[in-house]
């Protein structure tokens, strides 16, 4: 893997529109099925972040390309599983991995609208969930309200990390970095925290709201 990742930053370090182009098409290839389990996209993610402070690349394209792939990949096999129905989980790519399909059916009938999003964060089943999600007829509304704010904190989760480690090595090592890195991982990080507490206090409200109000119906 090395020996495929040296040379592929070294080349679109010089070519910043190209770096742009292959996080986009990394966050993309990640939510196709099956490619999404060979393409090791959340590396190269966390890769060419590290260009960040040293100048090559900017925080703030580096996390839109990761975003907009995402969101194109996701919602592109969430769409191709809600027009094709349960058909799709049975065609060739994905009749080949049955048992990737299986869980992945498990893990939404488990979690419901959940699953979409901590399926964002767990690899292989991340590339399995929307096309699933949408064979079983999920309603797009609910599945982009979930999606959305995951692949949100997903991107920052995977590009900080890198981030953060080679500005940590600049400063070990007194080589330059640019600055303004750390004020927007402090924006990034409050957003963020926003972000958790306002979907934990969602997915609460949700599992136990129906509950709630039956019982006041009850009582009356």
């Amino acid at each position: 893997m090395t020996s495929f990742l040296d040379p592929l930053i070294a080349f679109v370090s010089a070519h910043a529109w190209l770096a742009y182009l292959t996080l986009f098409l990394a966050a993309l290839l990640e939510a196709v099925p099956v490619i999404g389990s060979l393409v090791p996209g959340s590396t190269i993610i966390l890769a060419l972040s590290a260009l960040v402070p040293g100048g090559e690349l900017k925080l703030w394209p580096v996390l839109a390309a990761a975003v907009a792939g995402a969101v194109l990949g996701d919602g592109t096999a969430f769409l191709i599983g809600y027009r094709s129905k349960r058909e799709i989980l049975a065609t060739w790519p994905l009749s080949n991995y049955p048992s990737v399909v299986q869980r992945s059916e498990e893990f939404f009938h488990r979690w419901g609208v959940l699953a979409v999003f901590f399926a964002r964060f767990v690899a292989p089943i991340r590339a399995f969930v929307p096309i699933t999600a949408g064979a079983l007829d999920m309603q797009p509304s609910r599945f982009y309200a979930v999606n959305i704010p995951a692949i949100l904190l997903w991107a920052p989760a995977h590009v900080l990390p890198g981030v953060l480690a080679v500005t940590a090595l600049h400063d070990y090592a007194g080589l330059p970095h640019h600055g303004h890195v750390g004020k927007h991982i402090w924006m990034l990080a409050i957003v963020g925290g926003a972000l958790v507490v306002a979907f934990a206090v969602w997915a609460f409200r949700r599992r136990h709201g129906g509950g709630v109000i039956e019982t006041v119906k009850s009582t009356k």
